[in-house]
């Protein structure tokens, strides 16, 4: 095995690479930098869109008041076949709102942490549409539904605005936690939010720093933010379903599993609308990754940020062709930061690379083998590309 030990995954919501580090990343847009060594090796956005659209900046107030239509029929038509010129005119889900660029004043935080480390340029959401249906994949590597057509049947879905149904569990199918546990391992899925949920009658009341306000999400857990709930092995199992307190505390303690995902409730992981600033979802994630980073688990743990999907903004780069494992159509980019001392520095991927990657990682890393869910984690390519081979003792493929 590697020097790494443990793998956390922070999953935040709903932004493109380009909303993001669009002006971070200095080099013009499509010229495709082969350089790999800080913002001057990735593409900037480009100052208008192909519609000659300027972009509007993407700043807590901006971000709390829209949130972009991202179900997979619309940002197909604003894909327009890999064209990306429909984001805002040409389709009934167009709107000028949709090509959002954050300034330094917002993202400086994120473009801090890529300088300092590690940045994929080429990861791409793993399924055109909402953030549900590309959940799915950091926890099988496969296919589940479209969108968020299903939502699970456990703690906390009647406290969800629109979970009405119909409700999906699935049985007797194998997730990345299958695969550690089967072969002596552990894993943990804290979810910011999911012991209040559990110890209320009711819905628990928003917190005071939630702007919404409501007992619901963006304010409290939403069950369909995490994968895990949808298979009957782990729905509400108290052996891997956590709070994200109990995660503070693992940390703490240095008795992390080998694998954690941490989730914060909405008003901390970025998803637009609903009065959510992007402030407050960089605070969390950055807490979470200064927390691990400074404890006594900083030396043997790799530490993943990235975003469920792209949200309905705007990207330049065209999606690869649709995945020959399942024959669904890629997404837009969104980021990924690998973050610690196994992470090469100041670093830029150009690597083609998606959530399943992850699941790659996890098994090649403490299993020596990709593949063994038999989906996308057989065929795509690993992380190796962030990674530092003189830090982690062991060579990750690319």
């Amino acid at each position: 095995m590697s020097a790494i030990r443990h793998i956390v995954v922070v999953v935040q919501e709903n932004h493109t690479f380009d909303a993001y580090f669009g002006r971070y990343c200095t080099a013009p847009a499509g010229s495709a930098p082969s350089c790999t060594a800080g913002p001057g090796c990735c593409e900037a956005a480009p100052q208008t869109d192909p519609s000659g659209a300027s972009p509007v900046v993407l700043n807590d107030a901006e971000n709390a008041g829209y949130d972009p239509n991202h179900t997979q029929a619309c940002e197909l038509g604003e894909m327009n076949g890999g064209l990306m010129d429909s984001y805002t005119s040409g389709t009934s889900c167009s709107d000028a709102r949709n090509f959002a660029l954050a300034p330094a004043a917002v993202a400086q935080p994120y473009w801090d942490l890529a300088s300092q480390y590690a940045i994929a340029d080429r990861y791409f959401q793993p399924l055109v549409g909402q953030s549900s249906s590309n959940d799915m994949y950091l926890a099988g590597a496969r296919y589940a539904f479209t969108d968020n057509d299903y939502y699970p049947d456990t703690n906390g879905t009647g406290c969800t605005i629109g979970a009405l149904g119909p409700f999906k569990q699935f049985q007797g199918v194998q997730t990345i936690g299958d695969v550690l546990i089967g072969a002596g391992l552990d894993f943990g899925f804290y979810a910011e939010g999911y012991a209040a949920m559990k110890a209320s009658l009711t819905c628990p009341a928003a917190p005071a720093g939630c702007p919404f306000g409501l007992p619901t999400d963006p304010c409290d857990y939403d069950p369909s933010d995490v994968p895990f709930e949808y298979y009957q092995q782990f729905a509400d199992n108290s052996a891997y379903m956590k709070d994200y307190l109990d995660f503070v505390a693992a940390v703490q303690a240095g008795t992390l599993p080998e694998l954690s995902f941490v989730k914060g409730v909405g008003y901390h992981n970025e998803h637009p609308g609903y009065g959510t600033r992007i402030s407050d979802g960089i605070d969390f994630s950055t807490g979470v990754v200064n927390a691990v980073l400074g404890s006594s688990l900083a030396n043997d743990t790799l530490v993943l940020v990235t975003w469920d999907e792209g949200g309905g903004f705007f990207d330049h780069v065209k999606p690869p062709a649709d995945s020959a494992v399942d024959n669904q159509p890629y997404g837009t980019r969104v980021p990924l930061l690998a973050l610690g001392r196994f992470a090469r520095k100041n670093q830029v991927s150009h690597v083609t690379l998606e959530h399943s990657s992850i699941l790659a990682l996890v098994e090649y890393n403490f299993l020596h083998e990709v593949g063994q869910l038999a989906a996308r984690d057989a065929v795509v390519h690993n992380l190796g590309s962030l990674l530092d081979p003189a830090e982690t003792g062991l060579v990750i493929p690319e």
